[in-house]
């Protein structure tokens, strides 16, 4: 396995993957990076059996093959090289080298085999809406999420699907907050499911204020995101959420209308 590739190209979905790796692990293998070149591209992967984050890049100079790298111990490389360094990695027996310029580093590896990766969900539903939308409705209900609640289903963020509605809800017991988006296209039956707080976490750094479009897919027992080059797949929490709706004040009339500035100096 080999291949060449520009810092900055490198440096992009590194930072993107980098995140899911915990820095103490119960394996060995999950303190690394599956690194896979196939198909022309070069993908990278990382996991800590809860969520699971690949991203792919083009790469120079290819020969297909896959290995696992020391996540933390690789972005700090390609992180301190200076701009424009142009990266060359190979693998040799069980270590790898990369070289950039008169720069030198030799990484111990493990075998690929050892990678614990997420199988095939099994697909029941499927939407697209813009990032942006998606980005938004999260990062608004994020906060109320529990944080190592022992009501386990409330340490996540409920993902209401019903016809041509998505609703993002969170609370801790004590305040609830929720945000909805209208769908393009309707969905075949209601679906709720609980992302666990470190998926939601990943998902929002994850995103970017453009105007891409993210595809989501809903499994039984995982959900899985699609970004460009990126794909993520988080475990589901699995826990029946409280009925939202019911606690959420009716004929309420009283209304105030204030300043966002002036109220939250207040």
């Amino acid at each position: 396995m080999q291949f060449s590739i520009q810092r900055e190209a490198l440096l992009k979905p590194l930072q993107q993957v980098v995140g899911v790796v915990e820095r103490r692990q119960t394996l060995p293998v999950l303190a690394n990076l599956l690194v896979r070149v196939a198909d022309g591209r070069v993908s990278l992967t990382g996991t800590d059996l809860e969520v699971e984050m690949v991203a792919g890049t083009a790469a120079d100079k290819l020969a297909d093959g896959e290995v696992t790298i020391p996540a933390r111990k690789l972005f700090d490389i390609v992180r301190a090289l200076p701009d424009g360094a142009q990266i060359e990695l190979k693998l040799n027996g069980d270590r790898v080298a990369l070289n950039a310029g008169r720069s030198r580093f030799t990484l111990a590896t493990l075998p690929a085999s050892e990678f614990p990766t997420i199988d095939e969900i099994e697909l029941v539903e499927k939407v697209s809406l813009p990032e942006e939308v998606l980005k938004d409705l999260m990062e608004r209900t994020a906060f109320a999420m529990a944080n190592q609640d022992v009501r386990y289903y409330l340490n996540g963020m409920l993902l209401d699907l019903q016809e041509h509605t998505l609703r993002c809800v969170a609370t801790d017991g004590h305040r609830l907050a929720l945000k909805e988006t209208q769908l393009e296209s309707s969905v075949s039956a209601r679906r709720q499911i609980i992302i666990p707080r470190k998926g939601v976490n990943e998902l929002i750094g994850l995103f970017e204020t453009g105007d891409g479009t993210v595809e989501l897919e809903f499994g039984r027992n995982h959900l899985r995101v699609r970004r460009g080059e990126v794909v993520f797949t988080s475990k589901l929490i699995d826990g029946r959420f409280p009925d939202y709706e019911a606690v959420i004040p009716l004929g309420a009339d009283k209304r105030a209308t204030l300043d966002r500035e002036v109220l939250r100096g207040s």
